[in-house]
């Protein structure tokens, strides 16, 4: 058991982290917005788990202006993709092995 428990992940086993890299894997840049509305929850929420990714090189971050208004878009690092697909799959052998 000691194994499987191994390969799972800190950096995603919060809801909000889990639901983040979620919603990166499928899209190739996601707005803050549209990120807070999907995963239901705060500005500060949001920012501080995302600051946590980003520290960890798992999530990359632009900002640019659209008209006179900032926009902040948010993709998976390829390192970040290959450390979710592994906890995804650790997170596999723990149900199958239950």
């Amino acid at each position: 058991m000691k194994d499987i428990l191994a390969n799972l992940n800190k950096a995603f086993e919060n809801r909000v982290r889990l639901g983040i890299m979620s919603v990166l894997m499928v899209n190739d840049w996601v707005d803050f917005n549209t990120l807070k509305e999907l995963l239901e929850t705060t500005d500060g929420n949001l920012a501080s788990h995302l600051k946590a990714l980003e520290d960890k090189e798992l999530i990359k971050m632009k900002k640019q202006f659209v008209g006179r208004k900032p926009k902040t878009s948010y993709q998976a690092s390829e390192q970040g993709k290959a450390l979710f697909k592994q906890h995804l799959d650790a997170l596999e052998n723990l149900i199958n092995n239950q």
